[in-house]
């Protein structure tokens, strides 16, 4: 059971808007680096979650609750920034702005203008679950394994992503009001990120979780090459690191470069099926004497 406060999580001030920013704010919102995905991995991974103690579920339901108001900050934003939007983009310098520069290159009237134009007619200039590119949001990109402590990498990463686009939005934009909002998205990654350690730590650490699932008896696996840096350069060379020698970071075993060599054969399958529509020569003389 969920409640609702109608107040912002944090305040959302827009100095100038900004219709070229609001486009870079829906990435925010609707890109694989986005709130909807946190909000609804965090969710999915509670949901789910079987273990004696339900800590790790209201913690994560707190969390994936904590996302739904990322996510209506970062719509009102995106109106906000919408508000003097034209239906045609005439303004002299409307794309002419520091996204450009940190993409790579100038972004297009006609792409700014057609996502302008496509929220005008749906959303009648409002935020919608997309990303910067207009592409719908997609939930193939929520990760809930039912493992805590692969869930909880994946979300390290998810956090380190997310924090990341919220880094190059701040640098992006020269409004105050947004980079206040910013600043506040860019602490709670920092937040979020050293939560999801911290509950590898509480469940033993990285010795006592790794490797995912430590369910699985090690001595099952293979111990020729279960800490093998495999080497696959033509001259047998490889770049020397923390991966390469030493004790693993799990604890249970020692790096060690290996060359890689075939140790299987040349895979030949058999004849094509008869039935397979291929070509009478990858069938068998009595699959094709079959079919006549």
């Amino acid at each position: 059971m969920y409640y609702h406060d109608s107040r912002l999580q944090y305040p959302v001030v827009v100095k100038e808007p900004d219709p070229a920013f609001a486009r870079s704010l829906q990435q925010a919102i609707g890109g694989v680096e986005g709130e909807i995905r946190v909000c609804m991995q965090y969710f999915f991974q509670a949901w789910g979650n079987r273990a004696p103690n339900t800590k790790y579920r209201d913690m994560l339901l707190h969390t994936a609750t904590e996302e739904i108001s990322h996510i209506e900050m970062l719509a009102t934003a995106v109106a906000m920034n919408l508000e003097t939007a034209p239906a045609h983009l005439q303004e002299e310098g409307v794309t002419d702005k520091l996204v450009g520069a940190v993409m790579g290159g100038e972004r297009p009237r006609q792409a700014i203008e057609g996502m302008i134009h496509k929220q005008l007619l749906s959303s009648g200039l409002a935020a919608m679950p997309i990303d910067a590119d207009g592409v719908p949001f997609n939930m193939s990109n929520v990760y809930a394994s039912g493992n805590i402590a692969a869930d909880m990498t994946a979300n390290v990463a998810a956090e380190s992503t997310g924090r990341v686009l919220a880094v190059r939005l701040y640098n992006q934009t020269h409004d105050q009001g947004m980079r206040d909002m910013l600043a506040f998205l860019i602490a709670r990654d920092t937040m979020h990120q050293n939560q999801w350690l911290s509950v590898i730590e509480d469940l033993g650490g990285f010795a006592a979780q790794f490797p995912i699932p430590n369910s699985f008896p090690q001595e099952a696996e293979n111990q020729e090459f279960n800490y093998s840096y495999f080497v696959t350069s033509t001259d047998g060379s490889y770049p020397e690191g923390r991966w390469s020698q030493g004790p693993s970071i799990d604890g249970k075993g020692e790096f060690k470069p290996q060359r890689v060599e075939p140790m299987g054969e040349v895979p030949v399958l058999g004849p094509a099926r008869p039935d397979s529509g291929g070509q009478s020569e990858q069938m068998s003389a009595g699959s094709v004497a079959k079919m006549l």
